[in-house]
């Protein structure tokens, strides 16, 4: 194969990506205006679902905008050799395979975030500004961004420094030890996210005593779920949308309820959505996952090394002198169909593990509550209610609204 030929394979890939993901999102936008099943024409009123219509509208017509933007810089920057000009850019600032991989993606990172940003002000202060969503200030997104551009620098810096380095010492047999780090810094997110990430960004504070912590308590010794730190994170800082997570394991799981989850939903649904997160927990979705990931990300690695030596994966992206970082690329593009495929197979499971945790808060405390405050949280967030079944199977990790209620109710 010739170089010419794989710069051809990678252009159709991402041709074809982008064509399969538009065809998807015109045959959902064309149930946006169906009449709402039984089971959910009490969850918007006549005012409420025209707004909820015109929010997807209008999110569907930006997502055209920003998708065909994107398509077209990355091939412009595929047929103008742009990859060639920043590793050129970056050869002249440093002599060091690490260093070079450090300025390009530098420069990559900081010229894509420049051209996005406009997109990203648009959506966040037009459009969820529009339809009452948006709390941010000016000040805290250009904040966000600044600590998001440090944190990667950091962060993702350092774990490319340590990959290269594994490269240059280990040869083929990096990806063990790069599997090794990934593994290790994947183990430690999930543990110390909530205390060493979010502070960086969001207030979190204890649940104040009361009858909602009460509830909560009750239940977590019902279902002998060990749980002394409930916290509460100030989403409000920034979106009207409600959320709840759960972190960390041992000593340092705790839960996380958005302030305006709170105001939102009554205690009994709060608890209710409480009970749904535990069942995470307890059917061990959480350890599933991380390890899915962990797996998938070293099958990843392996193929990679069998492919990064060879100075073609530079060669096709217009790069003369054959790099790590070039290839890395070059692969992440090919790759991309089975990132896809795998993605796909997640979501299957993801769907199936939303489903067993609604059953376990069902039996352990109850399904009206859960229902109700599924239904309050996607009228609160003008959410889809009538997606397309491909559109489900192809993006969604979660069951559609209706395919939960029923599963409740059985």
């Amino acid at each position: 194969m010739t170089a010419n030929t794989l710069f051809y394979i990678i252009i159709a890939i991402i041709i074809i990506d982008f064509l399969v993901d538009k065809i998807l999102d015109a045959l959902n936008a064309k149930h946006y205006n169906d009449v709402l099943p039984k089971d959910l024409q009490d969850v918007y009123d006549e005012t409420e679902y025209k707004k909820s219509q015109h929010y997807k509208i209008t999110n569907y017509r930006f997502g055209l905008i920003t998708s065909t933007f994107s398509l077209l810089l990355t091939l412009g920057f595929l047929f103008f050799d742009g990859f060639e000009f920043v590793d050129t850019l970056a050869r002249s600032y440093s002599n060091h395979p690490i260093g070079i991989a450090l300025i390009f993606f530098g420069i990559i990172m900081i010229g894509s975030d420049i051209l996005t940003t406009p997109f990203s002000y648009y959506s966040t202060f037009v459009i969820e500004e529009k339809f009452g969503f948006n709390k941010t200030t000016v000040k805290t997104f250009f904040l966000d961004k600044l600590k998001g551009l440090l944190m990667m620098a950091i962060v993702g810096g350092g774990i490319l420094a340590l990959v290269i380095w594994f490269y240059q010492f280990a040869g083929k047999h990096f990806w063990l030890y790069a599997w090794a780090l990934v593994a290790v810094f994947s183990l430690f997110m999930n543990m110390f996210y909530s205390k060493l990430i979010v502070p960086l960004f969001n207030k979190q504070t204890p649940l104040e005593a009361g009858s909602l912590r009460d509830k909560i308590s009750e239940y977590a010794k019902t279902v002998g779920f060990k749980l002394d730190t409930i916290f509460v994170i100030d989403g409000s800082k920034r979106s009207t949308k409600a959320n709840a997570y759960f972190s960390g394991f041992g000593s340092e799981k705790r839960v996380t309820l958005y302030d305006t989850l709170i105001n939102d939903l009554d205690e009994d649904e709060i608890v209710a959505v409480l009970a749904h997160e535990v069942g995470h927990y307890k059917k061990k979705h959480i350890i599933f996952n991380l390890f899915a990931s962990i797996l998938l990300t070293g099958v990843t690695l392996y193929i990679l090394s069998l492919f990064i030596s060879n100075p073609l994966l530079s060669h096709a992206l217009g790069v003369e002198i054959p790099s790590f970082h070039i290839g890395l690329i070059a692969f992440g593009l090919l790759y991309s169909p089975i990132s896809e495929i795998t993605g796909l197979i997640m979501n299957v499971f993801s769907r199936k593990f939303e489903y067993q945790a609604d059953d376990y808060a069902k039996n352990t405390y109850k399904a009206e509550p859960l229902i109700s405050s599924l239904k309050k949280l996607s009228k609160n967030s003008l959410s889809n209610l009538t997606p397309h079944p491909a559109y489900v199977f192809m993006h969604y990790s979660h069951p559609t609204l209706l395919q939960r209620m029923l599963n409740l109710r059985k």
